[in-house]
């Protein structure tokens, strides 16, 4: 069992109910406490109905109900969703950042659609586990294989375009995943208790966002507080001309997915993210969805990590400013790699600079583009055999980009989120050329590691000097060990103390 799903009450700010303990759960839900919803549900055996914990329905008697870690397991147990309350329109349950174990890996390929492209063989071989072992835990560990997992995961794609496209039904029962429009049909009737056509129409009499011709509009919920304003400037200041773009209070990019490409305009909102898509694909939905949510942390239990931060007298003040403060993560994780190895040694405005060379000559070209957005981040087969004919500056670190995006390209290191974060560090730094700055800041970024502290960055060290806390490597590190298992959302916060007065210049923050 995973440390962070240790039996117990309140711990470093958060509450763990895994294994499920039922009479904290039953107050949860008495209280209709919002903090949970998305950690587990609650089914109801008078009703067969599962609900979020804060659903405003009656609530139930405590010997009639059951609570499951995941909507998937009280599917399989014969439970239908609430049709108030949409159990599955909820953030998910942090866990599965927090978690480096088997389970929590391979949740995050789950919602990242792998089982709909490559089968559960393609999960258990991306996890490096016979499939028999990989469906053993799960369904010890979550209460359902992965087949009732990724069935799950179909069901909320489908429910995403029945309610926000006019898409033919048939259209959709592909596009989500499902093997017929039988299967489809069925798996709607199982999980909503209702048609597609009903769903639809009750879709159609509720206020929803407009969308353009051809794009889907989604509103993505978060657990508040949100600090949007950080994770806008985190990103404008590293966003690469033609791929990425922060203006008026929305981030833009393109993206490449298993069938195609996509481009994607987030607007952060109160309660929710405005979401809007553009798929070459539609098969693409719920894997650009659960990118997005990663990229913008949607899925933190920003309450628990303010907590704990703000019990250091340094951090409180930050704490205090910034609420909710997330840790950008990554749409593409070879990508990142690439701008991390361009970032070592060098300002944020001189990495974004050699990443803006390298898309402007081998990036390809949109063949429809979208205001600013233009191209797609070159592919690493292409970094690894012309890298050297457009960046400049020290030909030891353009053979290392080089080195790199080759090792990605063959496969011999693989960069995706089911990677143990272990695994991952040490084929990393077993390249020459990248030190475990690269490694870790990949880690926090493309795993969603939530306890990274980059004690060697400069910029993270002058934050810490800014608030009277040890700027040194050891010294840092030892005052860290008090912020775990936030350290990562400690480091954000030294780094928006850099700004404070400087001294010295930027040199290590990718």
């Amino acid at each position: 069992m995973s440390d962070f799903r240790q039996p117990g009450g309140r711990a470093a700010g958060r509450i763990v109910l895994v294994p499920l303990d039922p009479e904290r759960a039953y107050r949860a839900v008495a209280s209709r406490d919002a903090r949970f919803d998305g950690h587990f549900v609650t089914a109801v055996r008078t009703t067969g109905i599962y609900c979020r914990p804060s659903c405003p329905a009656v609530t139930p008697k405590r010997g009639n109900v059951d609570f499951f870690v995941t909507a998937a397991a009280a599917q399989a147990a014969g439970f239908r969703a609430c049709r108030r309350c949409l159990p599955d329109a909820v953030p998910g349950s942090p866990e599965w950042n927090l978690r480096a174990d088997l389970a929590g890996r391979a949740m995050r390929l789950i919602a990242d659609g792998v089982v709909e492209r490559e089968g559960v063989p393609g999960l258990a071989q991306r996890l490096g586990y016979s499939e028999r072992h990989l469906t053993r835990v799960l369904t010890t560990e979550l209460g359902a294989g992965p087949l009732a997992l990724a069935r799950a995961h179909r069901a909320h794609s489908a429910r995403l375009l029945i309610e926000t496209s006019t898409m033919p039904f048939t259209e959709i029962a592909f596009a989500a995943g499902f093997a017929s429009v039988r299967q489809f049909n069925d798996t709607i009737r199982g999980v909503f208790a209702t048609t597609p056509s009903a769903m639809r129409a009750a879709a159609a009499r509720r206020e929803r966002p407009g969308t353009a011709p051809g794009a889907l509009t989604l509103r993505l919920p978060y657990r508040p507080p949100f600090h949007a304003e950080s994770v806008l400037s985190f990103l404008a200041a590293r966003a690469v001309p033609g791929v990425e773009q922060v203006e008026d209070g929305t981030y833009s990019r393109v993206v490449r997915l298993s069938h195609g490409v996509a481009t994607v305009h987030v607007t952060p909102r109160d309660g929710h993210v405005e979401c809007t898509l553009r798929l070459a694909d539609v098969r693409d939905l719920g894997s650009a969805v659960n990118r997005v949510r990663r990229l913008f942390d949607l899925d933190a239990d920003p309450c628990a990590v303010d907590d704990l931060l703000a019990t250091d007298p340094a951090l409180a003040p930050l704490v205090a400013d910034a609420p909710g403060l997330r840790v950008p993560g990554s749409v593409d994780g070879a990508e990142t790699v690439i701008r991390a190895v361009l970032g070592q040694q060098v300002s944020v405005a001189a990495a974004r600079t050699a990443a803006s060379a390298l898309v402007t000559a081998l990036g390809e070209p949109l063949c429809t583009p979208h205001g600013a957005l233009t191209r797609l981040f070159p592919r690493v087969e292409v970094i690894a055999e012309r890298a050297h004919e457009v960046l400049t500056g020290p030909r030891r670190r353009i053979e290392t980009v080089r080195r790199v995006a080759a090792a990605m390209a063959e496969g011999s290191v693989a960069v995706h989120v089911g990677r143990a974060p272990e695994e991952l560090e040490a084929e990393l730094t077993a390249l020459p050329g990248i030190g475990p700055w690269t490694a870790r800041y990949v880690m926090m970024r493309v795993l969603g590691a939530p306890d990274i502290l980059l004690t060697s960055d400069s910029a993270l060290r002058r934050g810490a000097a800014n608030l009277g806390l040890p700027s040194d490597v050891d010294g840092l590190a030892a005052r860290g060990g008090n912020w775990r298992p936030w350290r990562s959302y400690a480091g954000m916060h030294l780094w928006r103390a850099a700004a404070l007065p400087m001294t010295r210049t930027d040199r290590r923050s990718a």
